[in-house]
């Protein structure tokens, strides 16, 4: 294959994927999701200003051209940024376009906002802080949709009380991430995601309240939490 081919193969992707972005409703849809926040068909609609239908059409567009991604979340299914790469190139852009671009700003009451349950873990910012520390420090690996522990991370886990290798047992996904609906990021699910909830409910890091999902979590506790699962 000679340079000239590939340098023409080049310039037809640059050109379709300018395409892509180059539609006002489409580039607005693009720019609301350079949070890292996921977001519904919906609330994309609402922000780009145009029909369901319509929005539909611009978001199949962007998937196809590899600028976005859906992650099926119960009934809804949300989309995000298809990778880093594409969040870089939207930045540049933005800079050169000399515009900044608006913060996320969730709708949820702070008290379920700060902590929650969904199903049998933890969820809400603290819980997706925690997903972010243990991920950073490179105690979860990511495969595909699902995580495994690295030989640290399965240490650290044992040296808690958490029996890895019972979780591992269980009919159900070890440890995956599951998108928050409130800070529409990732924290953990699964079995690993139930035993840390249980664990904290237990040291008295978290506490139910009544008659709700909310968790209790002062400060210091969240502190004492964050430190547990810290080198």
């Amino acid at each position: 294959m000679d340079d000239t081919f590939l340098s023409h193969t080049a310039d037809a992707s640059l050109a379709q994927l300018a395409g892509a972005i180059a539609e006002p409703a489409r580039a607005r849809m693009l720019c609301a999701l350079l949070d890292g926040h996921a977001r519904t068909a919906t609330e994309l609609s609402v922000l780009a200003e145009v029909g369901a239908s319509t929005a539909s059409a611009h978001l199949s567009r962007l998937r196809d051209d590899g600028l976005l991604s859906v992650v099926a979340q119960g009934k809804h299914r949300y989309y995000r940024l298809a990778s880093a790469e594409v969040g870089q190139a939207l930045e540049a852009l933005l800079v050169v376009a000399g515009v900044p671009r608006q913060p996320f700003m969730p709708a949820t009451p702070d008290r379920l906002r700060h902590a929650r349950t969904c199903y049998d873990h933890m969820a809400g910012t603290v819980a997706v802080a925690l997903h972010d520390q243990l991920c950073a420090q490179g105690w979860l690996i990511a495969e595909e949709n699902n995580y495994r522990l690295s030989p640290t991370g399965a240490a650290a886990m044992a040296a808690l009380g958490i029996d890895v290798s019972a979780l591992q047992r269980q009919r159900r996904r070890f440890a995956c991430p599951c998108l928050d609906w409130s800070e529409r990021r990732p924290h953990l699910g699964g079995a690993l995601g139930a035993a840390i909830l249980q664990l904290a409910l237990r040291q008295g890091w978290a506490e139910r309240e009544l008659d709700s999902r909310a968790l209790r979590i002062t400060a210091k506790s969240q502190q004492r939490l964050i430190e547990a699962f810290g080198n």
